[in-house]
């Protein structure tokens, strides 16, 4: 096992693995921009180390910079997280080049992922069920609306190099596919460095469903089940469940089986994610994802299983000491991202300052979060701020336990997407596990709607209980506050002691 690890991250993923490094017995290696000095990941880490100004270019994306501070304050290994440096194939190939561990997969295979044609090519040599469409980029327009008439309308145009919904159109007709595929060529370019694009067929209104694997460098390659992820805005998770509500225990391990397959098409090695469509009983690889998913939570809390941890494990060499009979599923569980986004103003990005929080606790709730009070925030970083997770023994007990989780929840400071989780709590198609990727669309009014009767009494009662609190906090004796981080050092002052 490693003695100490850097986490090339910042928030509530870097938090997350500070906290299963410390329960390994592993020290942890925060870094931080000017903007992150005092945010809870710094004053959690054993070390933390200034890298840069607040912009993501000038601090987390340096490669170089990180891989330094990494050998110089003696970590044998670097965490990335999610998002930033986490699937870009040049850091990883650093990383090892320096001598360090890279925790997650070879470049070899996020490279051969991380290209959506190459994906979808070696998938089909390996069997894998994919939505039709083209192996290999598209070379003009024209062979766009050749391929679509053949295939049929509506059809899908996606970017080869990347995903999150960049550089990707909708064509339901021959008249709108040449302005789609330049459209999506530019918004490719300009995301990805990469404007090929490639074409497959349009689902309407399948479910986003995702496996969860595991893989050490001993030939086991496991899955973990499935997360439901239907619920999206613009191509952005927002809610995220475990089991999905509609899989048979056949379907479940058919759609196993298949992960684990693409997986071992790429020699994949430690945790990983195989997104597929799935309708009518039909499922087809999507993508996969080369790293640990915002969503992890769902699946430790219906497994047992530790995914950060077993992450950590993997890369230091150790196997994996269960077998796929071996993985159990109790319960369900649901997580609700926790932006900071108005709702009811088409979520555009709240800034501020995080004045009072106030989080849910009680019998199988979860907080991953990443703010305190006196925490900024501001354009510079995804606005997620936090993760809220239940685990109830059945699917509507953990739909009821979001709710009131939610609704004692309590974050000031910033607009957040408390009161749009809220509503979908209510919502009866959601209540019912009925659910696919064109439920937003079906219910618009749920993101601009106002809270109901019941949740506003309930969210009076949890602001009653905030003044309660802060009430008893000033009535109390003030320990001393952590002192800022100082660039490139290991002292850490943890309330009123030093160490």
């Amino acid at each position: 096992m490693f003695n100490k690890i850097l986490i090339a991250n910042r928030g509530e993923i870097a938090l997350r693995v500070i906290r299963a490094a410390h329960e390994l017995g592993v020290k942890a290696v925060a870094v931080y921009s000017e903007a992150d000095r005092l945010a809870p990941h710094v004053l959690a880490a054993d070390e933390a180390y200034l890298i840069g100004p607040a912009p993501s270019a000038q601090s987390y994306l340096k490669a170089d910079v990180l891989i330094d501070v990494a050998k110089r304050c003696g970590a044998q290994a670097i965490h990335p997280g999610y998002g930033f440096l986490s699937e870009r194939a040049h850091f990883i190939q650093a990383v090892r080049d320096a001598g360090l561990v890279f925790i997650g997969p070879s470049p070899d295979a996020v490279t051969a992922m991380g290209d959506k044609t190459a994906a979808r090519a070696r998938m089909i040599d390996a069997g894998v069920p994919v939505v039709p469409g083209t192996k290999e980029a598209l070379a003009d327009a024209a062979e766009a609306r050749r391929v679509a008439g053949e295939i049929g309308y509506p059809v899908l145009l996606k970017a080869a190099a990347g995903g999150g919904g960049k550089g990707m159109r909708i064509v339901r007709g021959e008249d709108e596919i040449e302005k789609a595929f330049e459209s999506a060529g530019n918004e490719a370019q300009s995301a990805f460095g990469d404007r090929s694009v490639y074409i497959e067929k349009f689902l309407e209104g399948p479910r986003h469903i995702e496996i969860q694997l595991l893989a050490d460098r001993h030939g086991t390659t496991l899955h973990l089940g499935e997360r439901e992820c239907s619920i999206q805005r613009r191509h952005q998770k927002l809610i995220e469940e475990a089991p999905s509500a509609v899989l048979t225990p056949d379907e479940r391990a058919a759609m196993g089986a298949m992960a684990v397959a693409a997986a071992r098409a790429v020699n994949y090695e430690g945790a990983g994610t195989v997104e597929c469509l799935y309708q009518n009983g039909e499922f087809f690889f999507l993508e996969m994802n080369t790293r640990i998913q915002v969503e992890h939570p769902v699946t430790e809390l219906v497994t047992g299983i530790d995914l950060v941890q077993w992450q950590i494990r993997i890369a230091a060499g150790e196997k994996l000491p269960f077998a796929q009979d071996d993985i159990t599923f109790t319960g369900h569980a649901i997580e609700c991202r926790i932006t900071s986004e108005d709702p009811a103003n088409n979520f555009m990005p709240s800034t501020g300052r995080i004045q009072n929080l106030l989080i849910p606790s009680g019998p199988g709730v979860r907080w991953d979060g990443g703010i305190t009070p006196g925490v900024e925030v501001g354009l510079f970083y995804d606005p997620m701020l936090a993760k809220l997770i239940v685990h109830a023994p059945t699917r509507i007990e953990a739909v009821d336990r979001m709710k009131r989780a939610l609704a004692e929840l309590r974050v000031e400071g910033v607009d957040t997407s408390v009161p749009f989780h809220l509503r979908v709590m209510d919502e009866p198609e959601f209540r019912e596990g009925r659910l696919d990727i064109k439920y937003l669309e079906r219910h618009e009014d749920l993101m601009t709607a106002q809270p109901d009767e019941d949740t506003i009494r309930a969210a009076a009662l949890a602001a009653a209980l905030l003044e309660e609190e802060r009430r008893t906090h000033r009535a109390m004796p003030r320990a001393g506050t952590a002192a800022a981080a100082a660039p490139v050092s290991g002292w850490r002052q943890r309330g009123w002691r030093n160490r």
